[in-house]
């Protein structure tokens, strides 16, 4: 899995390619612990996210709950498979997720 960080003022946005697995959730929370003080508001672009397991689903779910207390969270450009498994687990409910932005 490939992170990019982009940080403006205190909005930082994390960008995923590849898989959210249970390989790769370590890294993504070691990622998230160093860069989440003093960001209110995180925003994941999973337009290139193929797949997410429950690994990853702890780590997004444990990251809303950091978000509640510091600022918002969003994740946009959520692919059918990733949605389909957001809507299963009943997560689409709890997190704010964002449709496709069109491309320019």
């Amino acid at each position: 899995m490939n992170i990019e960080k982009t940080r403006e003022g205190n909005k930082l946005t994390i960008k995923l390619d590849g898989r959210l697995d249970t390989n790769t959730a370590p890294e993504l929370e070691k990622e998230l612990k160093e860069a989440l003080p003093g960001v209110g508001d995180l925003v994941f672009d999973f337009s290139d996210l193929k797949y997410i397991s429950s690994a990853g689903l702890r780590l997004i779910l444990s990251t809303q709950k950091t978000m509640n207390q510091q600022g918002t969270l969003v994740i946009k450009n959520v692919n059918d498979m990733v949605m389909e498994i957001f809507e299963t687990t009943g997560f689409s409910d709890v997190l704010t997720i964002k449709e496709t932005e069109p491309l320019n």
